[in-house]
């Protein structure tokens, strides 16, 4: 089976990754949020794997983004939810893919909006190269090269899978 999409495995790595930097730094009670729409499917798996009391929070980032000219708007916004206080919390933020850093930047903006968190820790599906801004993942399933005109999308939810596109 190609090791990139089975994901189920990627998904049981990271929860183990995040239960022992979680041990380990003594943050107790986390409070889980994905990224609209790819972070959210991958969140609700480490969600149920990590056991996290707190229901699953979501953000849609579309109006934090700095970058409509060169991705476009999405069409179709839908509300953040976050079920629980942002205040003094230590939050795990999880996206599919960490590329730029740009969508990252946004939701950071975003929680910051709600409150002030104790802490953020970023899980990240997919790391590829070609970060913009200084932003890394706590723990990241799959590093993977790709070239300047391909990109990687997460199609789901059921199946999830990954799905590398030529650009040019």
């Amino acid at each position: 089976m190609n090791t990139i999409n089975d994901i189920a495995t990627i998904i049981d790595a990271m929860a183990g990754q995040l239960a022992t930097l979680l041990e380990g730094t003594g943050r107790k009670d986390p409070a889980m949020v994905g990224i609209h729409t790819g972070g959210v499917w991958i969140a609700g798996l480490l969600h149920a794997r990590l056991g996290i009391s707190e229901p699953l929070g979501s953000l849609d980032i579309s109006f934090y983004r700095d970058d409509f000219t060169r991705i476009g708007m999405n069409p179709v916004v839908k509300p953040s939810q976050l079920p629980f206080g942002i205040d003094d919390r230590h939050i795990i933020l999880v996206d599919d893919v960490l590329h730029t850093g740009r969508t990252i930047r946004a939701a950071l903006n975003e929680l910051f909006d709600y409150g002030r968190p104790a802490s953020i820790m970023l899980a990240a599906l997919i790391e590829r190269d070609g970060r913009e801004l200084p932003i890394e993942a706590n723990v990241v399933g799959r590093h993977i090269e790709l070239r300047d005109d391909e990109h990687i999308k997460l199609t789901g939810p059921e199946p999830l899978a990954l799905k590398i596109l030529n650009t040019a």
